[in-house]
């Protein structure tokens, strides 16, 4: 069963509705106490990175999500919830954020690298280059287009976590993870078999891993 993560600040509709087409079970829930139930979460997000955290630490679920990336139990970041897994953001001003992968997020510069304006937000379909298709969040999932809708890119000197990359006049980082922690900072809900056939991946990985722990 799949907890989704209900903070005040996530598309909750869109990513209900992609589970209820895979037959994935789920449950939405604010309180820690039910999510604690979860045998995998997600962690939507749309939105500024300063008023998720705040909304995060203010619900209680702070300290609950440190505690379950600690016990090694499967934990997926969709667009901003990406962004709030790695170490912090500048929008509005410095903001750490779980830190559970290395890296940073700051505000697209606009340009290509020959100094062509490029509009901000990168918002629309682009193309995914997989650097690790082997990895379980991508099993059978072909290369293809995902649609991506921000402002802010992750910036990590860390190759190792970077598991497909899209390009916007420089890298962006579109599906991370280390262990259990897994991010995509497109919306897997709206891209089509792309984003689809992840986020059936990720219920695989849940089912794996609950049935581990029986």
């Amino acid at each position: 069963m799949i907890g989704i993560i209900d903070y005040g600040m996530g598309n909750l509709y869109s990513v209900k509705k992609a589970l209820e087409r895979l037959t994935i079970p789920y449950f939405v829930s604010e309180d820690t106490e039910e999510l604690a139930e979860a045998d995998g979460l997600i962690l939507p997000g749309v939105g500024a990175f300063r008023d998720a955290m705040n909304l995060i630490r203010e619900n209680g679920q702070f300290e609950f999500i440190e505690h379950w990336a600690a016990d090694g139990k499967p934990l997926l970041g969709i667009c901003l919830g990406m962004q709030l897994l790695f170490e912090g953001s500048e929008e509005h001003g410095d903001t750490e954020g779980f830190g559970f992968l290395p890296g940073y997020a700051r505000r697209f510069s606009g340009k290509d690298s020959q100094g062509r304006k490029l509009k901000v937000p990168h918002m629309g379909w682009n193309s995914l280059t997989f650097h690790q298709p082997d990895h379980p969040l991508l099993k059978n999932v072909e290369e293809g287009h995902a649609y991506f809708v921000h402002s802010y890119v992750i910036e990590t000197a860390d190759p190792d976590v970077l598991l497909a990359t899209s390009d916007y006049g420089e890298v962006v980082p579109a599906v991370v993870g280390r262990g259990e922690i897994m991010g995509t900072q497109f919306h897997p809900e709206k891209s089509s078999t792309v984003g689809i056939g992840m986020l059936e991946n990720f219920g695989a990985i849940v089912r794996e891993r609950s049935g581990a722990h029986e």
